[in-house]
């Protein structure tokens, strides 16, 4: 039963995730790309028949582009860029890189450009449906050209070479086989590519747009996750809930700032452990939770800690800060899906007319394959990955430091600081990620080498800023762990020092619930690193945002902006 068809135009980020991290998933090519697919192998047949001069069928790639090669050698010409070409050093890309880049390659070669038989994908799709996986390694991509030495890794194992993992391993640390060995595992023969074919497995922007939909989409549900965790650093810390204002937000209308302002609201709906305010920043002396006492310094203290109007940065700015990261994911996920449904060869066999395609073809040289539209993407992507990791490491640091949060909270969130460290070490973690993240977060297009004796002369280093982006989503990860972590235990504190009983907001109260099943209470100094990972799998499973928007109201949850 297929799960998925590939039309090469329909493939979605849903479905790249899906397909990518659930081996069940069964791809197959819908009859319309089949058709496609085999009228625009009839041309290139054509080209060969007539000896029609064209760049990779009947000449040599790149900087050898002005070589005539022979009808005869047109077999061993396919073989021999698949070779070639296979040249990638560095550690092999995770599993569900490797399947999202053979569904993403599959997708294009199914929108029926490429020039190849439907049987060439047909053993490509054999390969992802059985979980054989060839071993990619991750370094030698500049994204352009397309992804050649990545890619010419997959064809290897088509054509009985390279080397592969058997069903349910991972390619970065799984038992290696031959590629004749995978071959015999799904019963399959290596492959003896005609005319355009090997070209057509090497090349385009399969690895850095497999990169880019999982980093796209990861990104958007920590997005997700890191306004819950800031809401519960905001309990933590009494935060003065008139940054939420929606009037506030209202009059400097950025799309995803408001929406961040309103998810926080309703997270907090209900809350009583934030500072007393009426939306204009007094606050309500005949309010229970707000009742002071005079403090030695003549500055009156409430149970909510000193008095203010405002907090820092790392708290009133949560919406714009947050907000501005959602428009770099969304403006991701766009450019990302577009490059899903592209044609990115070269060249590619394109109907005289393209709207009404009949059996005339040319073939188009162009430059389809390079990667700047999502190099880019990704750069940006990573430059706002790098603020929300930023801003959530200040708030860790507000949590830790008395003189910070004003003396609400005791140093380090432990009772009996001196004789036990608390979590002073996790803003220490926190710190570092954040650190590291600044120097990945170079961008990795502006920078470009010339290869191929300058006939390729600019390049995108487009698979460098995904494999970037996936690193500092981990990093970041971690962060938000850390401050969850932290927002629980000063919400604990705060709950048994306070005479008030106090009570946490809607969602937050939920998400409080969710940390402590997995991460008790810490009353004296332990092991640390565990809870920080247990915090972590939440996040990467996505269970803590999805456990509250299936226990509260429909109005709270909001898929994330798109």
């Amino acid at each position: 039963m297929i799960d998925l068809w590939l039309d090469g135009e329909h493939l979605t980020i849903e479905d790249v995730v899906l397909a990518a991290r659930n081996p069940a998933v069964q791809v197959g090519i819908a009859p319309v790309a089949r058709e496609r697919m085999e009228r625009s192998r009839a041309a290139v047949e054509r080209f060969v028949a007539d000896g029609t001069l064209v760049y990779g069928i009947t000449t040599g790639f790149g900087h050898f582009q002005n070589r005539t090669i022979s009808p005869d050698n047109v077999r061993e010409l396919q073989r021999n860029i698949v070779m070639s070409h296979a040249t990638g050093v560095g550690t092999p890309l995770a599993r569900d890189v490797v399947r999202a880049m053979m569904l993403v390659r599959a997708n294009t070669l199914a929108k029926g450009y490429s020039g190849i038989r439907p049987l060439v994908l047909d053993a490509l799709l054999t390969l992802l449906n059985a979980d054989v996986l060839p071993i990619v390694p991750c370094q030698g991509s500049l994204g352009a050209s397309g992804d050649l030495a990545p890619l010419a890794h997959i064809a290897l194992v088509l054509l009985g070479m390279g080397e592969a993992v058997a069903p349910g391993q991972n390619p970065a640390y799984g038992e290696r086989v031959t590629g004749a060995a995978a071959l015999k595992l799904v019963g399959q023969a290596p492959l003896v590519l005609e005319a355009k074919e090997g070209l057509a497995l090497t090349n385009g922007t399969a690895l850095l747009s497999g990169l880019a939909a999982l980093a796209v989409h990861d990104a958007e549900q920590l997005c997700h996750a890191a306004d819950l965790v800031a809401a519960l650093s905001m309990e933590a810390l009494a935060a003065v809930p008139s940054a939420l204002d929606p009037r506030l937000h209202a009059v400097r209308p950025h799309p995803r700032q408001i929406e961040v302002a309103a998810y926080t609201r309703r997270l907090l709906e209900g809350s009583t452990f934030l500072y007393p305010s009426s939306g204009t920043g007094h606050s309500d002396p005949q309010s229970p939770a707000q009742t002071h006492q005079g403090g030695g310094d003549g500055v009156p203290t409430f149970n909510h800690g000193p008095h203010k109007v405002q907090d820092a940065y790392s708290l009133r700015c949560v919406p714009q800060v947050h907000g501005a990261v959602r428009d770099a994911a969304l403006y991701g996920h766009w450019s990302v899906e577009i490059e899903l449904n592209s044609a990115t060869d070269n060249p590619l066999i394109l109907p005289t007319d393209l709207d009404q395609p009949g059996d005339e073809f040319e073939a188009v040289s162009g430059g389809n394959f390079h990667g700047e539209p999502l190099a880019l993407a990704m750069d940006f992507l990573k430059l706002a990955l790098c603020e929300l990791g930023n801003i959530s490491e200040r708030r860790i640091a507000r949590l830790v430091d008395t003189a910070c949060n004003g003396g609400l909270l005791p140093a380090f969130l432990i009772a009996d600081g001196g004789l036990h460290s608390g979590l002073m070490l996790v803003q220490y973690t926190a710190a570092a990620l954040a650190s590291e993240n600044k120097v990945l977060v170079h961008p990795a297009s502006a920078d470009s080498i010339p290869t191929s004796a300058n006939q390729e002369d600019h390049v995108s280093l487009g698979p460098t800023a995904a494999r970037q982006a996936l690193e500092m989503l981990e990093n970041v990860r971690g962060i938000i762990a850390c401050e969850a972590l932290c927002a629980a235990q000063g919400i604990n504190l705060r709950q048994r020092d306070d005479q008030h009983e106090l009570q946490l907001g809607k969602g937050t109260s939920i998400a409080f619930q969710h940390i402590r099943q997995q991460v008790p209470f810490i009353e004296r100094d332990e092991v640390m690193y565990p809870h920080i990972e247990a915090i972590k799998l939440m996040l990467r499973d996505e269970s803590l945002v999805s456990t509250v928007e299936a226990q509260v109201e429909q109005s709270l949850s909001g898929p994330p902006a798109r």
